[in-house]
């Protein structure tokens, strides 16, 4: 039995299983490390003291990345959406998704946390939301009063990068706070803001397959998840409808043989399987006995989109 039968069966085992069960993709998917519980418990307890909060989303997947228990339990606060790894993303939809969150009377920033891109700019715009109160204060005789920020975001999205380029690579505590826990440490960023950090967090149950391989594509959840052969191969699908090119001049693979291979009388998930041993194929993940090696060359795809080899891809586009 080759890898392409093999692939096929897993295939219609996957489709027998929804058309027997609608639901048991969200019982697969249904997962929720236990420190996570606690940490949304603290994250609830700690807005208390904050006054802003600076959501970290991945700008290739703004929707997916943004957790809805996190987007509930700070609706009440002022808060600035940071789409981190811009460099990633596409610059077309990066200024679209701006626009988005600006409808939604949301200030977003793009930030490379990387380079430093956007940083300048995040700090200012977090002066500029609590500029009014800071005024406020003033004039009742508080002058000084610090502006208390908190970071949260979903595993693996550039937190520790972007606090490390806002606070200039500067960790030190500022001092107890009143009502803060001597072992809570809050980050200077300036003489006017301090950030307290938090856990990255998951919720309990994603609503739907789509979500999960988009957390997958860009390393927030563990591909065991998901199969990886499958993510890839749904990564290669979504890249083959939407960057192409992008894809081709990558992997060194003629545009023609991709569409002659897309138009080949067999169902669709056996050619685009076809094309992904191409890709193996021309990258070397080859076997013993010159079968191509489809695990390597899924982890090859997965890696390269993580770590921008591929070129400025967003998934999840604008509506």
């Amino acid at each position: 039995m080759d890898m392409y039968q093999k692939r096929k069966i897993r295939a219609e085992k996957k489709n027998n299983d929804n058309d027997n069960d609608n639901d048991k993709s969200k019982v697969r998917l249904n997962w929720y490390p236990g420190h996570m519980e606690k940490t949304k418990k603290q994250i609830i307890q700690d807005l208390k003291l904050i006054d802003i909060v600076i959501e970290l989303l991945d700008a290739r997947i703004p929707i997916s990345s943004q957790n809805p228990n996190i987007a509930e339990i700070t609706k009440n606060k002022k808060k600035i959406i940071v789409l981190n790894k811009c460099d990633l993303s596409d610059d077309r939809q990066n200024k679209l998704w701006v626009e988005h969150f600006k409808k939604k009377n949301i200030p977003a920033v793009l930030v490379d946390s990387n380079s430093g891109r956007g940083i300048d700019e995040c700090i200012r715009q977090i002066e500029k939301i609590m500029q009014i109160d800071l005024d406020a204060h003033a004039e009742k005789g508080r002058t000084g009063r610090k502006i208390r920020a908190m970071i949260l975001g979903i595993p693996n999205v550039g937190k520790s990068s972007f606090i490390n380029r806002i606070s200039k690579r500067t960790t030190a505590g500022v001092g107890n706070k009143p009502g803060v826990t001597k072992q809570k440490q809050w980050i200077r960023i300036n003489e006017k803001i301090e950030l307290l950090d938090t856990p990255g967090v998951l919720w309990p149950k994603f609503e739907s397959e789509e979500v999960a391989l988009h957390l997958c594509f860009t390393g927030s959840i563990k591909e065991e998840i998901l199969d990886k052969i499958e993510i890839a191969y749904q990564l290669t699908k979504f890249l083959l409808e939407n960057y192409r090119t992008k894809l081709c001049d990558r992997y060194k693979i003629d545009e023609k043989f991709i569409e002659q291979t897309l138009e080949k009388e067999q169902p669709e998930n056996a050619n685009i399987y076809e094309i992904m041993l191409e890709i193996g194929k021309k990258r070397g993940c080859m076997m013993t006995g010159g079968k191509i090696d489809e695990e390597k060359t899924s982890r090859l795809i997965l890696d390269e989109f993580k770590n921008g080899k591929l070129g400025k891809v967003t998934i999840e586009k604008v509506n």
